[in-house]
């Protein structure tokens, strides 16, 4: 092939070989009436030419449908947006995608169109990106609709400076706190007793006294020792004679843990025979085991916390109510644990007595922990996350990855198994940053699409905040929690870091 030699062709000169050359003499300017050039003058009439192939051309039909999923037609129309979620409920933000606003109302999502099938939410996200904010951001707008919000455990005390921003004092249970809260309170139960007939009486006091003998069996199966149903008919024995609730239902007496341990340990002819065991050595041969296990919440590391009747009065009015288990830390993982779950048993019950049409909020903090106790205390967590609608609460579970939830037990155990169905237990799911090994977690748990994980692990780790909102199989949904000012001060999570720089002047120690 031969070297190509002199100047290179101008347009001129390939359109001279190959067609004619373009006129290039500008036509003559039309002038208007009176001499002066017409800027917005008209190129063509109104209807068009009345020339063949000009003027209006109607189309033939039918026209030709296409049909393709929207991810291909996002691929042509990049700004086009799915469907916003309706506004209403607490304004969360904006959605980086639409540019508009972001509302959350999980009640809402239920009611309207079936956007989710339970109210319940699940919040996952590495630690400093933005949970406990964004957590707290939608407590706090969402009494502005009234709701009442129970924090069942703070085990950071993360959520203490929004109680005392909202007048209320939470309570710390702990080292140095004189706070006693007794695992068996009856709570708003005994003060509204009176109010009820007889039947609201018996139903009433069938759940409480339920949930006790659950709470109880819990607690005996954190201690190693796994309880049998003997066990759990004679604790429902043993609780409705201490409440009070074969002498005519006319007031309830307030029990504790050492009375029940008490009367497993010295049972009356009364109590053995009723439970139908042949003597009395062999219902102490059989209730031993038990017996020994709730000895140990009271002469462990939790004596004195749960064991002794509650010291102080609880506004069930208050806009939020919080237990402060941040003393804690110190008696260890367990004692936290426990802890939560007596905390669990006790806010539930609140939860069941709340006043006609109230939706209630309730904040479950690093339920890991508690689920860790055993098969008893992870089915207490799946009852209250599927009774959810039927009481009208809004559950929210808050860990930092699935796996927390999936280490509750062996591999192929029926705590895993249980685990593994909270998840799909919680329409809403709100995904902070993450790192590129547990986004893999969560699209195995959560079905998420290679797109959203990318969202986890690049757009939301930028900024504190920022999350991937899925809402049951919805695409979904990136926002930016906003914040004001005075949010800002009240969320600061990081307070506790500068305080050591502030007490010493800024000097470095």
């Amino acid at each position: 092939m031969s070297r190509r030699t002199g100047r290179e062709r101008s347009a001129a000169q390939l359109l001279a070989q190959f067609g004619a050359l373009p006129t290039t003499t500008a036509p003559a300017p039309r002038r208007a009436r009176g001499g002066r050039e017409r800027v917005n003058r008209p190129i063509a009439p109104r209807r068009g030419r009345a020339r063949p192939g000009e003027g209006w051309s109607p189309v033939e039909a039918p026209l030709a449908v296409y049909q393709a999923a929207t991810s291909e037609i996002g691929g042509l129309y990049p700004l086009l947006a799915s469907d916003g979620v309706p506004a209403v409920g607490a304004r969360m933000g904006y959605d980086t995608l639409s540019g508009g606003a972001f509302y959350c109302h999980p009640v809402e999502w239920v009611l309207r169109g079936g956007m989710a099938t339970n109210p319940n939410l699940v919040v996952f996200g590495e630690p400093g990106r933005g949970k406990s904010s964004t957590i707290a951001a939608f407590l706090l707008r969402m009494m502005l609709f009234g709701h009442r919000t129970l924090i069942a455990g703070d085990v950071k005390g993360e959520y203490s400076p929004l109680v005392r921003a909202l007048g209320v004092t939470p309570i710390a249970l702990g080292r140095g706190s004189p706070a006693r809260l007794n695992a068996l309170d009856l709570g708003p139960l005994r003060q509204r007793w009176s109010e009820w007939t007889a039947d609201r009486q018996r139903e009433e006091l069938a759940g409480v006294l339920g949930r006790w003998t659950k709470l109880l069996v819990a607690l005996a199966e954190a201690q190693g020792y796994t309880p049998t149903v003997t066990d759990e008919a004679v604790l429902s024995a043993v609780l409705r004679r201490l409440v009070g609730a074969d002498d005519g239902y006319t007031e309830l007496r307030p029990i504790t843990i050492p009375q029940v341990q008490h009367e497993l340990a010295d049972p009356d002819d009364a109590l053995w025979r009723d439970c139908r065991f042949a003597d009395r050595r062999q219902f102490l041969d059989m209730l031993r085991p038990i017996t020994d296990a709730l000895g140990n919440l009271i002469t462990g590391p939790l004596a004195g916390l749960f064991d002794e009747p509650t010291n102080f009065l609880l506004d069930w009015d208050a806009p939020v109510q919080s237990m402060d288990l941040s003393l804690l830390r110190s008696r260890g993982d367990q004692a936290i644990a426990v802890a939560l779950t007596c905390l669990g048993s006790w806010s539930s019950m609140a939860t069941d007595l709340r006043a006609g049409g109230e939706i209630r909020i309730v904040v479950r903090d690093e339920m890991w922990r508690q689920l860790r106790l055993g098969l008893r205390a992870v089915q207490a967590v799946d009852s209250e996350l599927r009774l959810s609608r039927v009481e009208q609460a809004i559950q929210i579970l808050v860990g930092h990855k699935p796996s927390d939830f999936l280490s509750v037990g062996a591999a192929g155990s029926q705590e895993v198994a249980i685990a593994r169905d909270l998840l799909a237990l919680c329409s809403t799911r709100v995904l902070l940053g993450q790192s590129t090994r547990v986004a893999d977690e969560l699209a195995d748990a959560l079905g998420l699409s290679e797109r959203e994980q990318d969202v986890i692990t690049g757009w939301a780790m930028e900024r504190q905040g920022r999350a991937l909102w899925k809402i049951e199989t919805t695409p979904g949904f990136k926002v930016q929690t906003v914040l004001s000012p005075a949010e800002k001060r009240i969320f600061d999570t990081n307070a506790q870091l500068r305080t050591p720089a502030l007490s010493n002047g800024g000097r470095d120690g």
